[in-house]
């Protein structure tokens, strides 16, 4: 009889601890992954692959072909000096083109205020335009009146 006691409160204080590290390991609204929608073009390889590079980094990512990303981008604000081939927005920021993954986390993460940030054209080692013969290229700032500034600069590894 003791043993059937002692089975049944070991079973249950076991019971309680598994419920409760189920609670502490189940997914919190912090841990959703951020949503990132893409415009680009349908016919776009690389923008395919800057979609894959964020899909892998945990980004949940809906994409969207359009045919005139020329007014999406002006709707958007970004300005014409930084167009690339594909336009982001996630939370309240627009990511236009080849943005490197940890440029954009940290401008999640840091959260200043400017409309979005670019890598204007397409540079070669860029996330996405992975290849020989990198260049190194800037990642830029814009704000609603247009003015841009470098955010970071990007080196190619060697």
């Amino acid at each position: 009889m003791i043993k059937r006691i002692l089975f049944i409160v070991i079973g249950g204080v076991g019971l309680c601890a598994v419920i409760a590290l189920g609670f502490a390991l189940a997914p919190s609204d912090q841990d959703a992954p951020t949503e990132m929608v893409v415009y680009k073009s349908r016919t776009c390889g690389c923008c395919v692959k800057w979609v894959e590079h964020m899909e892998e980094a945990g980004f949940s990512v809906k994409s969207i072909n359009m045919r005139d990303m020329y007014t999406l981008k002006a709707q958007l604000g970004v300005p014409r000096n930084a167009h690339s081939c594909h336009t982001a927005v996630i939370d309240e920021y627009v990511i236009e083109g080849h943005v490197p993954l940890n440029q954009v986390t940290r401008l999640l993460k840091e959260k200043p205020n400017i409309l979005g940030i670019a890598v204007p054209g397409m540079p070669i080692g860029s996330l996405g335009m992975e290849g020989p013969n990198a260049q190194s290229y800037d990642v830029v700032t814009f704000d609603n009146t247009d003015t841009t500034g470098v955010y970071a600069h990007i080196q190619p590894i060697q």
